[in-house]
């Protein structure tokens, strides 16, 4: 069931309003399109942040040196600017976009698009000096991405003629003219729905199974990066190859010779009338199967099976982060299972020793204190046990005092809450309460502990904001851009009355924060042992991790699936 032309427009009109994003729902859970995503919500939130700001200002005053609407930083006891603003987002590898519109800058004068990009009408009539093989194509704003693996998108006729219709679809790069049909030009790839051949690079065609074409069918163009292969789709079925050794950066692209063709397409802002999730699966397993095959057995010295090996990379990883209980009582639980399995009863089965070690049993006592938020014990704990590595790594110094800060923020606001404002600026005492009337004089005791929580409360804002200022003191000298930018980041959590509720800054206080300082500072304590400072797990999904990215270049098989895909593939009763 087809919509009328104006609603239809309004529709995707709507759609496009509300965000340009979109996520095709075959590449959901491909790493490209996390990437791509995480870029997006990069530069949108960079974006929405600088224009509250503006909009926030009076005129002729900018954001240096000046809030608005917030207390300002000299008033909390600081005596620097407060950066209200998203650090810029900076790609090393910028993520190429998803085609999402038609070009209307890169199309025949004789085309007319619509429906904010998303449909193409022939509006001009042909000239007497055109001919019949002459055609008005346009391309889409991007090219398709290598990196997705498989990139497809449909096309429906709208036209409501039932004569031959003249509508080609296929891709091109972007130096092919525009007054051909996509498959007359070297470097375009073409279906032509008047003769039902496909084209490539010649006005010569050749017969595909899918046949003609007309009004109201939905044409489905897809392209598998990783075999170079292009194929074709019609109302919902699929056909063979059409086009191999595929090569170039390729844009969708669409052609009509006749005044009155009319065409909607479907880059994936919603579902395909193609299962093309279905075939991007069986690709992925296709994949999957051929990791499944391989062996590891002669990668390792001495040889072991895979069930060892990762047991091994478990226990290792445990005894280098310093779980050294943990480690024994999983060596324990290894051991008791191969007694189990043990055929001969009488060849005893070797036992796994960990080792009682004394410096794990330390650095376990800092991670957890960093874990629990308690910076300063962590700072404590290191220099006692470890008194050179902060002094030899600064720069995880740094960080553990800009947490100490966050962590104090972070207290300030929790304990804040219970006696914080509602929205309509009324206080929670203003509800009626039960308790307001108790006769055993809870209401009094309650009070009192509001009262102890309020002055609880200054207290810690003010040590918060010497210690902040200490912090600016202590570390003001140092111009790296990564210092200046982190300084301004945590001094920035003091413009809000609870920053935990404001989108831009509130990942700052994300208490994952201390895992990642934990892992920092684990790993200097390490090597300044002369250790490792990963384990060989963390290697082995590091190299993994690189590996991937290479066979993700060009299309590559990488380009399927993730670690996590693998991970999640693996029956959660298989035994390690």
């Amino acid at each position: 069931m087809f919509m009328p032309q104006e609603a239809s427009e309004n529709v995707w009109a709507n759609v496009y309003k509300k965000d340009n994003f979109f996520t095709p729902s075959y590449l959901r859970d491909l790493s490209y399109m996390q990437k791509l995503e995480e870029a997006h919500k990069a530069k949108r939130a960079q974006k929405e942040t600088q224009q509250q700001s503006t909009s926030t200002l009076p005129a002729g005053i900018t954001t240096t040196g000046s809030l608005t609407n917030k207390t300002p930083a000299t008033h909390l006891g600081m005596t620097y600017d407060l950066i209200e603003r998203a650090p810029a987002v900076e790609d090393d590898i910028p993520v190429p976009p998803l085609p999402s519109k038609w070009n209307k800058d890169d199309k025949h004068g004789a085309l007319e698009v619509l429906a904010d990009g998303q449909e193409v009408r022939y509006a001009a009539s042909r000239g007497s000096r055109e001919q019949d093989h002459e055609s008005c194509a346009i391309r889409a704003d991007h090219p398709m991405p290598w990196q997705a693996g498989i990139y497809y998108f449909e096309v429906t006729l709208l036209s409501r003629r039932r004569d031959e219709t003249t509508v080609c679809i296929g891709f091109t790069t972007k130096n092919v003219p525009l007054v051909r049909p996509p498959g007359h030009e070297p470097e375009s790839w073409g279906y032509h729905g008047d003769d039902g051949d496909i084209y490539s690079g010649h006005n010569v065609g050749k017969p595909y199974e899918g046949s003609s074409f007309g009004p109201q069918d939905t044409i489905g163009c897809g392209v598998n990066f990783r075999t170079r292969e292009a194929f074709f789709t019609k109302n919902g079925q699929d056909y063979k190859t059409a086009f191999r050794d595929i090569t170039g950066d390729l844009y969708p692209t669409v052609g009509m010779k006749k005044a009155g063709e009319h065409i909607r397409v479907n880059f994936g802002q919603k579902g395909f009338v193609f299962d093309i999730d279905a075939m991007v699966k069986r690709e992925q397993a296709k994949i999957t199967a051929a990791i499944n095959q391989s062996r590891i057995e002669k990668l390792v010295s001495p040889p072991m099976g895979e069930t060892e090996l990762i047991q091994q990379l478990v226990l290792q990883f445990l005894q280098h982060d310093g779980y050294v209980e943990t480690a024994r009582a999983f060596a324990e639980e290894i051991h008791a299972e191969k007694q189990v399995l043990q055929i001969d009863q009488r060849t005893p089965v070797q036992g796994i020793n960990i080792k009682d070690d004394e410096d794990a049993h330390c650095r376990q006592r800092i991670r957890r204190a960093v874990l629990e938020g308690d910076m300063e014990k962590a700072i404590k704990y290191t220099k006692a046990y470890y008194p050179q590595v902060l002094a030899e790594n600064y720069d995880v110094y740094f960080k553990l005092k800009c947490r100490t800060f966050i962590e104090m923020v972070r207290n300030s606001v929790e304990l804040n809450a219970p006696v914080a404002k509602k929205s309509n600026g009324h206080s929670f005492d203003d509800i009626p309460n039960k308790m307001d009337v108790d006769e055993n004089g809870f209401s009094d005791q309650m009070e009192e502990d509001g009262q102890e929580s309020q002055i609880a409360q200054e207290n810690l804002l003010t040590r918060t904001i010497e210690y902040g200022q200490s912090l600016d003191r202590e570390f003001r000298d140092d111009s790296r851009p990564e210092i200046t930018k982190a300084l301004d980041e945590v001094f920035s959590l003091l413009a809000y009355q609870n920053p935990l509720q404001v989108k831009d800054v509130a990942p700052l206080l994300d208490r994952k924060g201390r895992v990642a300082v934990a892992e920092e500072l684990n790993s200097a304590i390490l090597s300044s042992l002369g250790k490792s400072s990963r384990s060989a797990l963390e290697n082995v999904y590091g190299q993994t991790s690189v590996l991937l990215d290479y066979l993700r270049e060009n299309g590559g098989p990488g380009s399927l699936i993730t670690i996590q895909s693998i991970i999640d593939g693996i029956p959660k009763s298989q035994p390690f």
